[in-house]
């Protein structure tokens, strides 16, 4: 299912094969939560360059239901994506519902956050839901704890995640270009995280996640968790970091071996006015930009940089036009695959120390911009 293709340092050029179609690895998945990439059609995401989404499987579960789906063709045909898709647990979200869950070895109880309905997800539920909606590639269940977490706060939910993703790997029904991923967890104990890896590998997935990161804690404590526990990990699987992040987020996994990389940043960005350029972020509510001819980003071959000014968007931000969400959101789609991209070529050509090199002093120079 996966191939390394190159070495530059610890980072890996790759390939994963699934039922529908290649991922060319690092790469990033925008995340569409209810079969949909918030403020853009398919058909632009693909253009941005993505080639894997994500789904979540909590919220479809609720709503249309995995069934319906699945009697509809499954998720790729109800939302208009032929390429390959991974859904989450669920478990992170029911996570968040705070007081309307309980969790047991069983599973989690929870309470419907649109309804009130009750609702009972276990290892095998999860499972099944996710082969309903035709996941290329499904995720075990999972406990995701908050940071700060104790030893033994994230030791008990390591171990219980353990168990459920023993229960998953069995309810697991194996078949060509489909895959099963196992979730890392360990909280910032590299003893927690290393018995945590270990569970895993004799169980035996398809690829190995880290879970329970970019919950709260600084990006050093991130990368400190990162070079303890990517090394543990199999050679030949690939390697995905959950719910990560801004573009030197990104940089500094691929720089420790992630393959895979999923978050809600650059869309939800976008809704909240802000680009994400080689510069640094962008706020288009600034009047800075109010008369401002110039598109976001010179060297940036989105179509909202090819056809509309800082401007016209600083504009549509201030009048709330849809619109501007829409642009936004499409740049800074493009802005992560094309990181991607340059990552994948620098890899290739063993220059990747230089690439991020450039990248970061980039960032640190700011928005050219401001003093025009």
């Amino acid at each position: 299912m996966f191939t390394c293709l190159r070495h530059d340092g610890k980072a890996r050029l790759g390939q994963l094969t699934t039922a529908h179609g290649l991922v060319s690895t690092p790469a990033f998945m925008p995340v569409g939560t209810l079969a949909t990439v918030k403020a853009v059609p398919s058909e632009v995401v693909a253009a941005t360059g993505a080639q894997m989404i994500l789904a979540n499987t909590y919220h479809l579960m609720l709503r249309p239901g995995a069934e319906r789906v699945a009697r509809l063709g499954g998720l790729h045909t109800f939302m208009n994506w032929p390429g390959p898709i991974l859904t989450d647990s669920g478990g992170f979200q029911v996570m968040s519902l705070a007081g309307l869950r309980t969790v047991n070895a069983g599973g989690i109880t929870f309470r419907s956050h649109i309804d009130g309905a009750r609702y009972y997800l276990t290892p095998e539920r999860s499972i099944a839901i996710q082969r309903a909606l035709d996941a290329d590639i499904t995720m075990a269940l999972d406990e995701c704890i908050p940071f700060p977490a104790t030893q033994e706060q994230a030791a008990a939910s390591m171990r219980l995640s353990m168990h459920w993703a023993e229960r998953c790997r069995a309810a697991f029904v194996t078949r060509p270009g489909y895959g099963l991923f196992g979730i890392v967890q360990g909280s910032i104990y590299p003893d927690l995280r290393k018995e945590s890896v270990r569970c895993l590998r004799l169980m035996g997935f398809d690829g190995y996640a880290i879970g329970g990161l970019a919950v709260g804690e600084s990006q050093e404590i991130m990368f400190t968790v990162l070079e303890q526990t990517v090394p543990l990990m199999p050679s030949n699987y690939p390697r995905y970091l959950m719910g990560v992040g801004k573009p030197e987020d990104l940089v500094g996994g691929v720089l420790r071996g992630i393959d895979l990389f999923d978050c809600v940043l650059p869309t939800r960005s976008g809704r909240t006015a802000q680009a994400f350029t080689h510069h640094g972020t962008v706020n288009m509510r600034n009047a800075r930009h109010a008369e401002d001819s110039r598109p976001l980003e010179d060297t940036c071959t989105c179509m909202t940089c090819r056809r509309y000014s800082r401007a016209y968007l600083h504009h549509l931000v201030r009048s709330r036009e849809i619109l501007g969400i829409m642009l936004l959101t499409w740049h800074n789609l493009h802005f992560y695959q094309t990181l991607m991209q340059t990552m994948r070529t620098a890899i290739a050509h063993g220059a990747l120390t230089a690439c991020v090199e450039s990248f970061m002093a980039g960032l640190r120079a700011g928005d050219i911009r401001q003093s025009s």
